[in-house]
């Protein structure tokens, strides 16, 4: 009776397609990082180590239930992916100001990583297209270098919105131009969708990131100053209410 539904589950791989929704998610989803990781370590005062030993557990948990599913889940996946983002935000903000290596400094050994995490996977089993996400090495791999892109992201955000001087919003409108030219690029141009699909994949987490700190810091610093909490569970109701109300396929897998 399980064969066939077995047999099935084996064209898919363990991520959902990617489609408009996919990406609103993955915004809102790193503007919540953003939000939920200031909340942990600036409003509750645990400070950035703290923090990122706290999402680094929960992003652990959550990697090792995504891997263990037998299939694709979406909640499974997006609860992933969020703490991907938190321990990304707290992780970024500990290297850039608490090691002192700065944003530039930070932002160039996280793209380090980040690359040495793409070659890694791809050397080993020869393709890093989210299609062929479906066995446990290729899923760790995944979430390796999903982290890495999510802690660059939380560095990039900042860099540009205070050492570049370009504030939130100008921040907002400098990564919102550049995935609308990745967008061009994957619908008018021979250059490779896994490529173009990673450099979105960056790019959106700084957008959420400057969003973030947009919506929750003091009006001084050119930010809102709403609360952390209510922004944080406002976002999470909106991810919760898409996948309620769109429900995602998961990815065909390729051969």
């Amino acid at each position: 009776m399980n064969a066939p539904r077995a047999m099935d589950d084996e064209r898919f791989a363990k991520v959902p397609q990617v489609t408009l929704l996919f990406w609103i998610i993955k915004i809102a989803a790193t503007t919540l990082g953003e939000t939920g990781g200031d909340a942990v370590s600036m409003s509750m005062n645990l400070g950035y180590l703290v923090g990122t030993g706290i999402f680094a557990l929960l992003f652990a948990a959550a990697v090792v239930c995504q891997v263990r599913a037998r299939r694709f889940h979406a909640t499974l996946y997006w609860t992933t992916i969020i703490a991907t983002t938190t321990v990304g935000t707290t992780l970024a903000d500990f290297a850039d100001r608490s090691l002192g290596i700065g944003y530039a400094g930070g932002s160039a050994l996280l793209l380090t990583l980040l690359f040495a995490s793409l070659y890694a996977w791809h050397r080993t089993l020869g393709s890093v297209s989210i299609s062929s996400v479906s066995g446990p090495r290729a899923e760790w791999f995944y979430w390796v270098t999903i982290m890495f892109s999510q802690t660059l992201g939380t560095a990039l955000g900042d860099w540009t919105a205070d050492t570049a001087g370009l504030g939130y919003l100008g921040s907002a409108a400098i990564f919102t131009a550049l995935l609308a030219l990745v967008a061009v690029a994957y619908c008018r141009t021979a250059l490779s969708h896994t490529l173009l699909f990673w450099a979105a994949f960056v790019l959106t987490r700084p957008l959420g990131a400057v969003v973030g700190d947009f919506l929750d810091k003091p009006r001084a610093a050119g930010g809102l100053a709403l609360s952390r909490y209510a922004a944080s569970a406002v976002l999470l109701l909106f991810i919760a209410a898409c996948l309620a109300l769109f429900p995602q396929p998961a990815a065909r897998r390729s051969h």
